[in-house]
Formats: structure tokens, C-alpha cells, sequence
């Protein structure tokens, strides 16, 4: 499972981004990334989980995120890209 940290603005998108595709690389399987600890973000967190999701669906591996926030899920909502985060069951 990859975690995300508890801000994931534009100010922390590129390490939380490597360090997100370094747990990954670690893994194997479906792709469970745990959204719980996050509680300051902005439209980063959204390029982050993309860029992730796109990294883990290259490798032929499932991907979805475990509690996301509601605020987050709503703004991937308006941008068009809910579907492609989907939740963890």
C-alpha cells in the first residue's frame, strides 16, 4: 500500500510524486494508495494520483485510492477525471 503524507499542495507534488513511484516500483500487484492522512492539498494531489495511476496501469496492475477526501473527490469531479481514482472497497 502507498500512503499519501498529510499536504500534498504544488509545493510537495514532486517528491510526494517520487516518492509515491518508489514504493511502487517495490510492490507488486494491484496498486492501493491510502489517501487518510491527507489533509491539505490543491490540485496537485490530483496530478500526483494520475501521474501514479498511469505509472501502475503501464505496468498491467490494478489501481484505486482508500478514503480520499471528499473535497479532493469532488474537485477531480470537476475537472473529469473522478472515474479514473476509483475507491478502494
Amino acid at each position: 500500500m502507498l500512503v499519501l503524507p498529510a499536504a500534498l499542495t504544488h509545493a510537495e507534488a514532486s517528491a510526494s510524486l517520487h516518492m509515491l513511484l518508489q514504493g511502487l516500483a517495490s510492490q507488486t500487484g494491484p496498486v492501493l494508495v491510502d489517501a487518510s492522512a491527507l489533509q491539505r492539498f490543491d490540485s496537485s494531489a490530483l496530478a500526483v494520483l494520475l501521474q501514479c495511476r498511469r505509472e501502475s496501469m503501464s505496468q498491467g496492475r490494478g489501481f484505486t485510492v482508500r478514503a480520499l477526501p471528499e473535497r479532493l473527490r469532488a474537485l477531480a469531479k470537476l475537472y473529469g477525471v473522478d472515474l479514473l481514482l476509483p475507491a478502494a472497497v
